[in-house]
C-alpha cells in the first residue's frame, strides 16, 4: 500500500468517524426510574440532554397536589446541576487530554 492509498483510507475513516459522533449526538437514549415517574434522556455520547419528573415521584402520597410549575422547577434545578457538572468534566477531560497529546488534534478525539 503506497502513502496516497494510506492517506485516502485515513480519510475515509475520518468521514466515518464524524459520521457515526454526529449519528450519536442526534440519538435520544432513554434511562428510568420508579417506574418511569423519573425519565432521564442522554444522547448516543453520554451527554445529558433532558428529565422529565412526574408529580408521583416528588409526592407519591399525593401527586395531584404537586403543580406543574413545582415540577417544572425542580426540572430545572436539576437540568442545572446535572449540566455545570458535565461541563467542569468535559474541560476537565480537554486538560487531561491535551496535557498527554500536547495540544496535538488526534481524529476522532474530541476535546
Amino acid at each position: 500500500m503506497n502513502i496516497m492509498q494510506m492517506m485516502k483510507q485515513a480519510q475515509n475513516i475520518q468521514a466515518r468517524l464524524k459520521d457515526v459522533q454526529q449519528e450519536l449526538s442526534d440519538m435520544n437514549l432513554t434511562g428510568e426510574s420508579a417506574g418511569g415517574a423519573v425519565v432521564v434522556t442522554c444522547s448516543g455520547q453520554g451527554k445529558f440532554k433532558s428529565i422529565k419528573i412526574k408529580p408521583e415521584a416528588i409526592n407519591p402520597e399525593n401527586p395531584s397536589s404537586v403543580d406543574a410549575e413545582t415540577v417544572e422547577m425542580l426540572e430545572d434545578l436539576v437540568t442545572t446541576a446535572i449540566n455545570q457538572a458535565s461541563s467542569k468534566a468535559e474541560k476537565e477531560m480537554e486538560t487531561r487530554m491535551k496535557a498527554v497529546t500536547g495540544g496535538i488534534n488526534i481524529p476522532g478525539l474530541n476535546f
